[in-house]
């Protein structure tokens, strides 16, 4: 068995940071089902601006409020404003490890959905392919 990358979200802006809430983030409801993710699922998530890494399970934010929040102690970790990348990992056995195909959602500086993609293992440039070219 491999842990395999699943999912991934690509420099997502952080828009809240609450210290006196339960620990988790919050992910709006439409980017969370573009690259198939679940309330309470597992998550790191990479804070591009400072370096800090911390992992958490999601909470569900509304539909379109293009919302990441950032809850409880990961909150110490965060600022507003930061860019992060979120990611999900799925564990598989070795013979199907090998074809993973991860479902990456680029945003742009608010959060708005720019592309969805699946990740090729060898692709050239940022290493994704367009989901409409990839491979089933």
């Amino acid at each position: 068995m491999r842990m395999m990358l699943k999912s991934k979200i690509h420099r997502a802006r952080v828009t809240d940071v609450n210290r006196d809430y339960e620990g988790s983030i919050g992910i709006d409801h439409e980017l969370l089902r573009a690259v198939d993710l679940l309330p309470f699922e597992q998550v790191h998530v990479l804070d591009i601006t400072n370096g800090n890494r911390f992992e958490t399970y999601i909470i569900e934010e509304p539909a379109v409020s293009r919302r990441i929040g950032v809850y409880g102690a990961a909150a110490h970790l965060v600022a507003r404003g930061d860019l992060v990348i979120i990611l999900a990992y799925s564990l598989l056995p070795d013979e199907q490890a090998a074809d993973v195909r991860p479902k990456v959602l680029i945003v742009d500086a608010q959060n708005e959905p720019r592309s969805v993609a699946v990740a090729a293992s060898s692709a050239p440039g940022p290493g994704v392919a367009d989901v409409d070219s990839a491979h089933p």
